[in-house]
C-alpha cells in the first residue's frame, strides 16, 4: 500500500495533467459509470492528498473559478484510497512536459492508449489522460462527505498545519497501546505505513514497544518533527530513503541493498549500521515491526 508521501506526489502529478481543464470522465470497467457521469464535462481543480486519501474537486468553470479548500461545499469531490491493489497511470504526448520526473512509476509520454478493461475511472482531458485501476474506495463526495472522511483521520505530517504535532503528542500520550502500534493509526497520524513507522522511531530512538503514554512529550515531538520533515522530503524526490545519511554505507554491502535506503525497515538479522546489533522483527498487530534493540531502548 502507497503510503502519504506518495499520495501527495499523485496529487501533484494529477493536478498538473488536468487541473484548469475540462475533463471527460468514464469508466471502462462499468463499475464506476455513474460516478464518471456526474464528473463527466466538468472543470478538474488542483488535486490534494490526506494522508493516504486523494481527493479531487470538479466544477462548472463558468459558476466556480477559484480554487477550492478540501472539503468545500459546491464541487463534486473524487475520493480514492488506493489500498493494496490500486493505481494510477498518466499517458499523453506532452505527458513529460506536463508532469516531468512525476511519471516515475507509470507514466507514458506516447498518445493516450484505449484505456484498458479493468480502468475503474479514466480522466482525459486536452490529450492528456490518467486511468485508475484497482482502488479500494473510489467515490465522488460532497463538501460534507469530505469533512467526514476527514473527521475520522489524524493529522497529516507532509502537510504539518499549526497545531498538528501537538494533536499528535496528546493522542499518543493518552494511549496505552505501544507506540509502534500507534503511529500506523491513522486517527493518529494520516499518512506513515511501515517503512516511516520503523525507521522514524529508530531515528528519534524511541523503543516501537513503549506504551504511548510511558514516552515523554518531547521524544514524540521530536518523532512528528521526523516524520513531518522525511516525509516532505520523499514527496519531492519520488523514492522513500529513511536511512540517515551519516549512516548510509558506501558502497552498499552485497546482499544487504535495503541498507542504501533504510536504517532498520526490512533489514532484520542485519547488523545496525549504527551500532552493530542485529535488527530485530516481530509481528505487531498483523503488520511486521523492524528496529534495533541496541540504539531503541
Amino acid at each position: 500500500m502507497p503510503e502519504g508521501q506518495a499520495i501527495h506526489r499523485l496529487a501533484r502529478i494529477a493536478s498538473g495533467f488536468l487541473a484548469g481543464r475540462i475533463v471527460a470522465a468514464a469508466s471502462p470497467q462499468g463499475r464506476f459509470a455513474e460516478g464518471a457521469a456526474r464528473l463527466d464535462g466538468l472543470t478538474a481543480f488542483r488535486a490534494q492528498a490526506w494522508g493516504k486519501h486523494f481527493f479531487m474537486p470538479f466544477a462548472e468553470s463558468r459558476t466556480s473559478t477559484a480554487e477550492p479548500s478540501l472539503g468545500d461545499d459546491g464541487p463534486a469531490w473524487l475520493h480514492v484510497h488506493l489500498g493494496l491493489y490500486g493505481r494510477w497511470s498518466f499517458s499523453g504526448p506532452r505527458a513529460t512536459d506536463v508532469a516531468g520526473a512525476g511519471l516515475r512509476g507509470g507514466g507514458n509520454a506516447a498518445a493516450v492508449p484505449e484505456p484498458g478493461a479493468t480502468v475503474r475511472l479514466r480522466l482525459e482531458a486536452e490529450g492528456l489522460a490518467a486511468d485508475l485501476t484497482g482502488p479500494a474506495r473510489c467515490e465522488v463526495l460532497d463538501g460534507q462527505g469530505v469533512r467526514a472522511v476527514l473527521a475520522r483521520l489524524g493529522p497529516d505530517p507532509v502537510r504539518n498545519d499549526p497545531g498538528d504535532r501537538e494533536r499528535f503528542v496528546a493522542a499518543i500520550r493518552s494511549r496505552r497501546a505501544a507506540v509502534g502500534q500507534l503511529v500506523l493509526d491513522q486517527s493518529i497520524a494520516a499518512g506513515p505505513g511501515n517503512i516511516y513507522r520503523a525507521d522514524c522511531l529508530f531515528r528519534t530512538g524511541i523503543s516501537p514497544l513503549t506504551p504511548g503514554g510511558e514516552v515523554p512529550p518531547e521524544r514524540l515531538g521530536a518523532l512528528w518533527d521526523d516524520l513531518a520533515a522525511t516525509m516532505a522530503d520523499d514527496v519531492d524526490n519520488g523514492v522513500i530513503r529513511t536511512v540517515p545519511p551519516e549512516l548510509r554505507p558506501e558502497p552498499v554491502p552485497e546482499g544487504d541493498e535495503e541498507a542504501g535506503r533504510f536504517a532498520v525497515y526490512h533489514r532484520a538479522g542485519r547488523p545496525c549500521l549504527r551500532c552493530g546489533t542485529a535488527i530485530v522483527e516481530k509481528d505487531l498487530v498483523g503488520r511486521r515491526l523492524f528496529w534495533c534493540p541496541g540504539c531503541q531502548r
